[in-house]
């Protein structure tokens, strides 16, 4: 009974998983391929590939070893359940650190936040700030038209100062608020005395909607702050789903031991017959 109870179990864990995983590695590689993807898509599609298929690998060996017995795949499939427990502790472990630290800086009489690239764990801002990184990233935000809706909005000085904005759009859709430039509506800023600002990122600022604030600091650091914001809730959600891979390897553990059990009463049997006759 116990025997097959595991069993059932890991064959139904890993059957959800396997299905779970084709239309994951199906999207990979559609990103990776179309030929209209955007930087973003091909940034995204190896990740999706890697983890579409390696879930594929480790739930078929799941699945075999448990409806077919097949020890050897359970051992397998035990060994990689293993290492992907053993990766989950140490990348949660690391999500919880690196964004520890860094939050947006309230701007006076403004509805929304500031960034600063300082105020960030260091691994995060040079992940981020590497210019191979960066080059990626950067073409990224400008194909997936991360200023658009601002571009759209028809709204006085005062709409916009009292309006929040994501922590991407206020560092690249934007100039700081330290360059005093004028605003012109929508993304358009007049750039007039700066009034002893000292701040580089006001001589980034275009008005072009291919360039806006895309190669200066701030948006770097929104980016960063976007980045700090989405690990976090990676983290939380990697806890929980560590918790439940650790029950199921549990289970696996079961099942491992009772088909070996298995295993040796056929043997043993097959030994007993062979000595009667």
């Amino acid at each position: 009974m116990a025997f097959r109870l595991s069993n059932n179990v890991i064959g139904l864990l890993n059957l959800v998983t396997l299905l779970l995983s084709a239309p994951i590695l199906g999207g990979g590689i559609w990103m990776a391929t179309r030929g209209d993807g955007s930087e973003c898509d091909r940034h995204l599609s190896t990740p999706a590939i890697a983890l579409g298929a390696v879930l594929m690998a480790v739930s078929l060996a799941g699945l075999l070893g448990a409806c077919c017995r097949v020890t050897w795949l359970l051992w397998v499939y035990l060994l990689a359940m293993f290492a992907l427990i053993v990766a989950l502790v140490g990348f949660t472990a690391f999500a919880f650190a690196v964004t520890n630290r860094g939050a947006g800086e309230a701007v006076s009489g403004r509805g929304y936040k500031e960034y600063r690239l300082g105020d960030y764990s260091t691994w995060l801002r040079r992940h981020v700030e590497s210019s191979r990184n960066w080059d990626k990233i950067r073409s990224c935000l400008a194909g997936a038209d991360v200023c658009k809706s601002l571009q759209e909005r028809n709204e006085t000085w005062v709409q916009f100062v009292a309006g929040d904005l994501s922590p991407i759009q206020s560092g690249c859709c934007k100039p700081p608020t330290s360059c005093n430039f004028t605003y012109g509506g929508k993304t358009r800023w007049g750039k007039t005395a700066r009034l002893g600002s000292a701040d580089p990122d006001c001589d980034e600022w275009s008005n072009d909607d291919d360039e806006l604030c895309y190669g200066c600091r701030s948006c770097k650091a929104g980016v960063v702050a976007a980045l700090k914001s989405d690990w976090k809730i990676v983290a939380i959600v990697n806890a929980v789903f560590l918790a439940l891979i650790v029950v199921v390897y549990s289970v696996g553990c079961c099942a491992f031991k009772n088909s070996r059990r298995d295993s040796v009463h056929l043997r043993r049997g097959g030994w007993k017959q062979a000595g009667y006759a």
